[in-house]
């Protein structure tokens, strides 16, 4: 289901009017518009596995820490890890494209889901088409996301998490398409989204850091590293999120951190080794990984 474009523009007005505060928060945006359960439709590539319906446990059961966060890592890192296989999916298929003679009817309409959905201005097919989508269309690397859902969820248990299956704390703006803050001013109009399923927050959050504009050194930095033949890793990505968070270099500091402390890195690693081995039509839960051990889990 399409977002109605006089609710877009309604909702894209009311997000440039805001404040510098809301301005952060219109950097984490969610289309709320839209249904709720994004149509994945041609971009998916391939049928999703049943487990992404599994719901959010009960993490606030947990009374030793360790095990709290190893339940965190274990949950969340299979959806990342699915999230990322269909970006890579759908630019592995947009790179086959670039260097076809003539696109066909079937290429012009995934192009055109590819360039809705990351917001592409150019000319679909163009030179200038391509190398936008080879900038935005790329993989967010895990320790970054799992840092982030983290930090921004209090590790699964805060209300938007728990009430919304938001891990990100993503913003809306359109009545009812989320969870009224509990401290929200008087004068404010957002709301925290409301996500059917953990997955679909991650892929949203994904979607985000590809195409708001508030995340174009991330992107930059991205292609830099690809241009290099380097992977992408959170540590490298970290410091174009500045507009995640009011807080600034604050907020920067403390994910990079919580990836170090956390030893995250391992999970981009671990994801690299995943797609270079050509696994990608393997199930990602197999690689569910207790972050103290680096095991495996049956």
């Amino acid at each position: 289901m399409q977002t109605k474009p006089g609710i877009f523009v309604f909702s894209l007005l009311l997000m440039l009017g805001m404040s510098l505060a809301a301005g952060i928060g219109a950097s984490r945006m969610y289309e709320g518009a839209m249904a709720k359960h994004q149509a994945l439709a041609s971009t998916t590539l391939r049928p999703l596995p049943d487990w992404i319906a599994d719901p959010l446990p009960d993490f606030s059961g947990y009374a030793d820490t360790e095990d709290r966060k190893a339940a965190f890592f274990d949950y969340l890192f299979p959806r990342i890890a699915l999230a990322n296989r269909q970006v890579l999916a759908q630019r592995r298929k947009v790179e086959a494209l670039a260097n076809k003679a003539e696109l066909t009817d079937s290429d012009q309409t995934f192009l055109a889901e590819v360039a809705e959905r990351l917001r592409i201005e150019p000319e679909i097919g163009s030179p200038e088409f391509f190398e936008s989508i080879d900038r935005r269309l790329d993989i967010i690397p895990p320790s970054l996301v799992l840092a982030q859902a983290a930090n921004e969820s209090a590790w699964g248990t805060s209300r938007f998490a728990r009430e919304g299956n938001n891990l990100f704390g993503q913003w809306c703006f359109s009545q009812g398409c989320g969870l009224v803050p509990l401290q929200r001013g008087d004068s404010a109009r957002h709301e925290v989204a409301d996500f059917e399923t953990p997955f679909q927050s991650v892929r949203s959050y994904i979607t985000n850091l590809n195409r708001h504009p508030s995340y174009q050194d991330l992107r930059a930095q991205r292609a830099k590293l690809r241009a290099q033949d380097r992977t992408p890793t959170g540590q490298a990505l970290a410091p174009g999120l500045s507009a995640y968070s009011e807080r600034g270099d604050e907020y920067i500091d403390e994910i990079l951190n919580m990836m170090r402390y956390n030893d995250l890195d391992r999970y981009d690693e671990r994801l690299q080794e995943w797609f270079e081995a050509g696994a990608e039509n393997e199930d990602p839960y197999i690689m569910r990984t207790d972050p103290r051990s680096n095991l495996a889990l049956d």
